[in-house]
């Protein structure tokens, strides 16, 4: 299993935990079965977090008119809204839950010019919540593709996450394919497409990043 970049500084703190721990309760002579059973909850805790970091290679379909899912997670939201920030005018949002258990690794949803990069500080609202879409502490990525179609997408920190990484740069010409960031633990991805698009996908459907269509521009 490969790990993502992102995970290594994490997984070198936990490890160093659990082990420093374990050797303490050792050394103080704590009952052998009491000393077991905590030995493999801290075994069987790295090895969550260290799934958490796991780092997929997905290579996407490449298609200029396909607006790809940037993440794995679930779809919780699908509805018409005003998009205020940057693109000032109505769309259709998308969003994405990612729980603990999913790849915290987001792709470009689709090919073109990153024009606008930005990071919000904000507040550490559940994932699912109506307002962490605007209050939360996110970033916005504005990706210009064919036909002047603009598509936005925002990386939102939930109540665990804290740390959002994003590496869009602006001016930067990107494909399905490439990485975009990484979030850790319980988050949220909201894509904004146009209303004229096509989209493929209902709520509830377990999305995969770099793999699942969400619409079709065409």
């Amino acid at each position: 299993m490969k790990i993502h970049r992102e995970g290594y500084p994490t997984l070198l703190i936990v490890l160093t935990f659990i082990t420093s721990l374990n050797l303490l309760l050792f050394y103080l002579n704590v009952n052998s079965i009491v000393l077991t059973v905590l030995i493999v909850l801290s075994l069987g805790f790295f090895f969550f977090i260290l799934n958490f970091f796991r780092n997929p290679i997905r290579d996407a379909a490449i298609n200029d008119n396909h607006v790809i899912a940037p993440s794995d997670g679930k779809l919780v939201v699908m509805e018409e809204v005003y998009e205020s920030e940057i693109l000032k005018t109505n769309c259709i949002q998308l969003s994405i839950f990612m729980s603990p258990l999913n790849v915290h690794k987001q792709w470009y949803p689709i090919n073109g010019t990153v024009s606008y990069s930005k990071y919000h500080p904000g507040k550490y609202l559940v994932a699912w919540h109506p307002k962490s879409s605007t209050e939360n502490e996110r970033t916005s990525i504005v990706i210009d593709g064919k036909n002047n179609t603009k598509i936005l997408y925002r990386q939102i920190a939930g109540a665990v996450a804290r740390r959002i990484c994003n590496y869009a740069k602006e001016n930067t010409k990107v494909t399905q394919s490439n990485e975009a960031g990484f979030i850790k633990f319980g988050s949220r991805i909201d894509v904004f497409v146009p209303k004229s698009a096509k989209i493929k996908v209902k709520i509830g459907d377990i999305i995969t990043g770099c793999e699942t269509i969400l619409a079709d521009l065409s």
